[in-house]
């Protein structure tokens, strides 16, 4: 299952009263039951030219038809991670992404992300592309996520980010006194001397617009409201950053100061608190939350209390 293949065929009467499922895991064993149940599941087999369910029972002469598309890395294997779900049904999955976990395998962090837990929880996952993930989280940002589980899902939430039709909310403790509201438009792109970050450019790069609003003050710090109209690749500890206002415990764009925090921020203190999105089968609006983390909750008590 590591190329897209169209295939088709029609049922004889030996097939006929069969499970659908069941059928094709004996003409084609190299894809077992359980992963047939998944394409199906996903509106990857038609029969005489319809969707239809597992059990779907056959009739001589039906004519079958599927698509087996590439598993997303082809060598992520399932993995028991758990997982914290908001949300599920059969079009999407929501979860809240705790810190420190990687969405997808790279270099140094080939097993363990949450592809490799998608693909334990529901075998649907090994059938789509990147396992029915369409945008991401940084390693050590915490909060919400959806998860396409069709590869009609994919295809319409993918648009609904790139015509930024779902609205994402943050929280984040930024170094300083930052204005009360404000809104950021730059344009980002790679950084022209150090490759491994982002940076503001004056020329190139692409769009990007960050609205922010000041929630509580600190003597040190302050936790904001984010809302991001793109979703650049850092763009919002870019954008904090700036403004003279990096994100607390960053330590890529920021600066170390955590001995003016009663406790030090293990991580960059950014959380997806929010994320809406129109429901990719029956358009009906849907917002998802997810709570603080423990380590940031703890931090936001301890200042309040100081």
């Amino acid at each position: 299952m590591n190329q897209t293949n169209q295939h088709s065929l029609s049922v004889e009467n030996d097939g006929a009263r069969t499970r659908l499922d069941a059928f094709l895991a004996e003409r084609v064993p190299k894809v077992s039951r359980s992963a047939w149940k998944a394409l199906i599941q996903a509106g990857l087999v038609t029969v005489n030219g319809a969707a239809a369910k597992p059990n779907h029972k056959l009739k001589a002469g039906d004519a079958l038809a599927w698509t087996i598309p590439p598993r997303a890395p082809a060598a992520a294997m399932p993995e028991d991670i758990p997982l914290d779900i908001l949300f599920e049904d059969e079009s999407v999955l929501a979860l809240s992404k705790p810190p420190g976990l990687v969405v997808h395998p790279a270099v140094g962090n080939a097993s363990g992300t949450l592809l490799h837990g998608l693909l334990f929880h529901d075998p649907v996952f090994q059938t789509l592309e990147r396992a029915g993930i369409v945008h991401r989280l940084d390693k050590d940002t915490s909060g919400v996520m959806v998860v396409a589980k069709s590869a009609a899902a994919i295809a319409n939430l993918q648009a609904q980010f790139k015509n930024r039709e779902t609205e994402k909310e943050y929280r984040a403790l930024v170094w300083g006194a930052p204005p009360r509201t404000g809104r950021i438009e730059t344009r980002l792109g790679r950084h022209p001397a150090h490759r491994q970050k982002q940076a503001v450019l004056k020329e190139g790069g692409r769009e990007a617009i960050t609205n922010f609003e000041r929630l509580e003050q600190f003597a040190e710090c302050a936790l904001m409201r984010i809302g991001i109209e793109t979703g650049r690749t850092h763009q919002i500890r870019v954008h904090m950053a700036h403004i003279r206002h990096p994100i607390v415990g960053d330590a890529v764009y920021g600066r170390r100061r955590e001995n003016k925090l009663p406790i030090a921020p293990p991580r960059q203190m950014l959380h997806a608190a929010k994320l809406s999105l129109n429901h990719p089968a029956t358009g009906k609006r849907l917002s998802f939350e997810a709570p603080l983390f423990e380590d940031m909750a703890l931090i936001l008590e301890r200042l309040r209390n100081d």
